[in-house]
């Protein structure tokens, strides 16, 4: 669809006066300073906006609407524009522009979105969940272990949009080694949505390694001689970060899967192959993060059994010490009552007898406690 058209349907004007006019309003709304190549995101929504052509990145010049205009008369190539956070009044001449769809300019505003992919008309519209690992010295009950994002990209015949929240995940790694694949780019926009995929996947990937490093040092301290005595806090630390990172990962994989065999209009028939090999690899971290779950489940059985049977063993020796004292309490109980005629009670030696036959009372049971493993 033609810049006019766009404006047409906006406006349903069909005039010329009529499109001239809004054409200047969609420029005040929409126009955005191209020229610096790469923008903070801490002063700007827009991070970045390319042209590409024939595989190649073109010059870009003038504002936002002029750049597209050069693309749609050129016919061939794409732009590619990459926003941070975008607020409702920032992406409204965007929205406008591009004519996307306001239940998907809503979800890329607001965030906080399931992994999933929808098409609207003639662009598709697909949410990507990020992960990070957070480095930390010791884990600890309440060390932050994944922290995650999202990236939304909307996906056209001549352009591709990236919306990214959170503060890692940046694309620029991922734009120089598109670049550096001319062949690739040439297949449009949608080689720009595999690759995003793929970037999102393999940082899957490395984000579980670097878990699976904390639970082999969470499985060795429970199996330690102290285990008894480890913090179960981190076991469900653990599994509540886990449970963070297959929110992420597990729902993509049905929309992966759609993008590999189900037919879309703005996805290259060579593209779609290459997200069957996407879809194996979040095959792969889906398997790892459950087999995860279930370590950390045995772990963390293994650690309450310590627990138990070191209860055991304290309320055995507490037990046994309780035997041996009750020999000399009863004694000296009996002897502590006011009779006249006790046995031995007025013989010289009684006093020692009666300590003599405590003490070896004690040592009987001593002895025998230990011989059975409860001392």
């Amino acid at each position: 669809m033609t810049m006019a058209g766009n404006l047409r349907k906006v406006t349903g004007l069909g005039t010329v006066g009529g499109l001239r006019k809004m054409a200047r309003l969609a420029r005040r709304r929409a126009r955005v300073d191209l020229s610096h190549p790469a923008r903070s995101p801490l002063g700007s929504s827009v991070v970045n906006c390319v042209t590409y052509q024939d595989g190649a990145r073109a010059p870009v010049g003038g504002d936002l609407v002029d750049t597209v205009e050069r693309v749609r008369k050129s016919g061939h190539g794409f732009v590619w524009l990459g926003l941070h956070e975008p607020t409702n009044d920032e992406f409204a001449g965007i929205a406008e522009l591009f004519d996307l769809h306001p239940l998907a300019v809503e979800d890329a505003v607001e965030a906080h979105q399931r992994p999933k992919v929808e098409r609207y008309g003639e662009t598709l519209f697909a949410v990507f969940k990020t992960v990070c690992y957070v480095e930390h010295e010791q884990l600890t009950a309440t060390s932050e272990v994944v922290n995650t994002g999202e990236i939304m990209v909307f996906v056209g015949q001549d352009f591709v949009i990236t919306v990214r929240h959170g503060r890692h995940g940046s694309l620029g790694p991922l734009r120089e080694e598109l670049e550096s694949d001319p062949h690739q780019l040439t297949k449009g926009p949608s080689a720009v949505l595999h690759a995003i995929a793929d970037h999102v996947v393999d940082e899957y990937l490395n984000v579980i390694d670097a878990v699976q490093a904390d639970i082999d040092q969470v499985e060795m301290d429970v199996f330690a001689q102290t285990g008894a005595r480890a913090d179960p806090g981190r076991i469900y630390q653990l599994k509540r970060e886990l449970l963070e990172l297959k929110r992420a990962v597990v729902p993509l994989g049905r929309p992966l899967l759609e993008l590999a065999d189900r037919p879309m209009r703005v996805v290259d028939p060579e593209i779609q192959a290459y997200f069957r090999d996407v879809s194996d690899h979040l095959m792969r971290a889906t398997e790892q993060i459950a087999a995860f779950d279930e370590l950390l489940n045995s772990i963390l059985q293994a650690h309450l059994a310590q627990v138990t049977v070191a209860q055991n063993e304290d309320m055995r020796k507490i037990t046994a010490w309780a035997a041996i004292i009750a020999v000399p309490t009863m004694v000296c109980g009996v002897y502590g009552m006011n009779f006249d005629h006790m046995p031995e009670l007025h013989w010289r030696y009684g006093y020692g007898m009666v300590i003599a036959v405590i003490s070896v009372a004690c040592v009987v049971l001593h002895r025998g406690f230990r011989r059975n493993g409860w001392l």
